[in-house]
């Protein structure tokens, strides 16, 4: 099933985000271009929640680019870097926000954390040829 930016920015962005940083706070803007007109999305983000509202108020970060790049983002099929190095989105503003942003949209659907695919790469060492010392 496909994830819209919109359905995910409504339903998975507010609330308490544990994994921010304490000390982030600050106001984000998402401008999702689509045919001629533009949807805006304001994030608030202080004590490690997140509030999201629909303002086009002036916000530290701006980041706009089509609904399209915004969807891929949402369900995970694209990082917010690789997005802004490709000029799929462009970001105005405090820049250090980006990297908070891109904490907020989902890794990859078979994405692994790290230590996760080291246990699993020590765990088959015994497939390659044995003891690894």
């Amino acid at each position: 099933m496909a994830v819209s930016a919109a359905d995910y920015l409504a339903g998975h962005v507010p609330g308490r985000k544990d994994d921010l940083p304490e000390n982030t706070s600050g106001t984000v803007r998402l401008d999702l271009r689509d045919d001629g007109s533009t949807d805006h999305w304001y994030l608030t983000i202080r004590d490690q929640r997140v509030e999201v509202t629909r303002s086009a108020a002036a916000a530290e970060l701006v980041v706009a680019g089509d609904r399209e790049s915004f969807d891929r983002l949402a369900a995970g099929r694209a990082h917010i870097f690789s997005a802004l190095l490709r000029n799929d989105i462009q970001a105005q503003g405090n820049l250090r926000l980006l990297m908070t942003l891109r904490r907020l949209f989902p890794g990859p659907p078979d994405a692994r954390h790290p230590r996760q695919a080291a246990l699993e790469l020590t765990r088959g060492a015994g497939a390659w040829g044995g003891d690894r010392r």
